[in-house]
């Protein structure tokens, strides 16, 4: 279940993510908070800087900066995490991750609460809808964010 907070800043990772697709790149985008406090927020630049690591997780975090931990904060994403950003997570400690939605792209949910994340999946429309437009227009730069080949 969501929280005021949670509502508040997966609404925000939605906004990063429409940003990015409103610009020409892939529509994920990112926020990290600690409690009612927000820390940074990111969406995927990889089209934007030409970076294939520049997911939007990983643009979070690098804005995010240096913290001396991670352990109370919240991840929140737009779409369920790939395997790099899921390392990172876990690398980094984040013991708690809000997914927009997963029916588009199955991330690494089992991956992250194996390794004792809490991992809350949201199934948000507008996340949902979003990047089902995304992979119906885009679908050479979908696969190529998700490392596909397409035929």
């Amino acid at each position: 279940m969501l929280n005021s907070s949670d509502k508040k800043f997966l609404r925000l990772a939605y906004d990063e993510a429409k940003a990015g697709f409103d610009e020409g790149g892939c529509p994920i985008g990112s926020v990290l908070a600690e409690g009612d406090s927000l820390i940074a927020q990111g969406r995927n630049q990889r089209v934007q800087g030409g970076d294939p690591i520049a997911h939007g997780e990983m643009d979070c975090l690098r804005k995010a900066g240096r913290q001396k931990t991670y352990r109370n904060m919240t991840l929140y994403t737009s779409l369920s995490p790939c395997m790099m950003c899921s390392g990172t997570i876990v690398q980094f400690g984040i013991k708690r991750v809000v997914v927009g939605e997963n029916e588009n792209f199955g991330g690494n949910e089992d991956f992250l609460r194996e390794r004792g994340v809490e991992v809350i999946v949201a199934a948000d429309e507008d996340c949902i809808n979003l990047m089902k437009r995304f992979i119906n227009e885009k679908p050479e730069l979908w696969a190529e964010d998700i490392a596909e080949d397409i035929d």
